[in-house]
């Protein structure tokens, strides 16, 4: 179910096999995109460890990663119901597909934009890039440039890099959650208690944990534990990978922990037939976060 490629309508099919199958999660909309596409998120409990995939169309193999784990910790809860009560109290929340405009461009064409489906095409062709390479939404922004960390550097670094406009990668928008899938994610995170939030993104198997003067201090020792139990490595992004993202602005904002795990090695899209070699270790490092979260919730 998890393997091979990913785009909504998959997405679909194994939301209906996991709310069918359990229960106790809820299901619900944070937001729609441009292109009126729900921005899912799913959760047990309220609060604690928030986890979000595909920010990027070509990083879309996360969103399989979210929702296999999402399956094998539910698939827990229901044979042990202490562990239930436990994860309830402490709050789970997954955003398998931050981007879904971006997915469906990447892994199915720039008809899938629909009505910008011509806005699309023009920038891949001013880009020299194929459909598949689009990291963007259906407006040309990258999401994880549009959070507001650091955003005058980012644009700095954009054009820096010569990069002035919508673009299928790395244009971070006129300003700071301009775009909707940004606003939903922070209206989300400013309404709920977070503990500690995780995004995926491809590739490099490589953790990153700080941003700024807020990260705490405990971020680097929980990221050096996933390192051990993954053999990933704690890096510190750089040129126009710092700041912009969603992680520095979780940090930024809350000065609570947040990381970025970037699965897998090779160029994006990474092949799907990775997946059986690389989710097992971002299994690891996700379950330790949520006994992490669990371990810590009186806090």
């Amino acid at each position: 179910m998890y393997s091979g490629e990913c785009d909504v309508k998959k997405c679909e099919k194994i939301e209906k096999h996991l709310l069918e199958k359990y229960r106790f999660v809820r299901r619900f909309v944070i937001g729609r995109t441009y292109l009126k596409r729900r921005i899912i998120a799913y959760s047990i409990g309220k609060g604690g460890v928030l986890c979000c995939g595909a920010f990027h169309g070509a990083e879309r193999i996360t969103a399989m990663m979210l929702y296999k784990f999402l399956d094998e910790v539910c698939g827990y809860m229901e044979k042990d119901e202490q562990f239930l009560r436990i994860v309830i109290q402490t709050g789970l929340t997954v955003i398998p597909m931050v981007n879904p405009d971006g997915v469906e461009i990447g892994a199915n064409g720039v008809h899938t934009a629909g009505e910008g489906s011509e806005f699309v095409s023009e920038c891949l062709l001013k880009a020299k890039l194929p459909h598949k390479k689009w990291q963007a939404n259906a407006r040309g922004v990258d999401i994880n440039h549009n959070f507001n960390a650091g955003f005058g550097k980012v644009k700095e670094n954009e054009r820096k890099m010569g990069i002035y406009s919508p673009s299928p990668t790395r244009y971070g928008g006129e300003f700071p959650e301009s775009e909707r899938e940004t606003a939903s994610l922070c209206e989300l995170c400013r309404e709920n208690e977070y503990k500690l939030a995780v995004a995926l993104h491809s590739q490099g198997r490589e953790i990153y944990y700080d941003y700024g003067g807020n990260t705490p201090k405990e971020s680097l020792q929980i990221a050096k534990n996933m390192a051990q139990l993954s053999g990933y490595k704690v890096s510190y992004p750089m040129g126009i990978a710092v700041g912009g993202g969603f992680k520095d602005w979780f940090i930024e904002e809350f000065s609570r922990p947040a990381f970025t795990i970037e699965i897998g090695e090779g160029e994006n899209p990474l092949s799907p037939d990775i997946f059986d070699i690389e989710y097992p270790l971002v299994s690891k490092m996700l379950n330790y976060l949520l006994e992490y979260a669990i371990k810590n919730s009186d806090e």
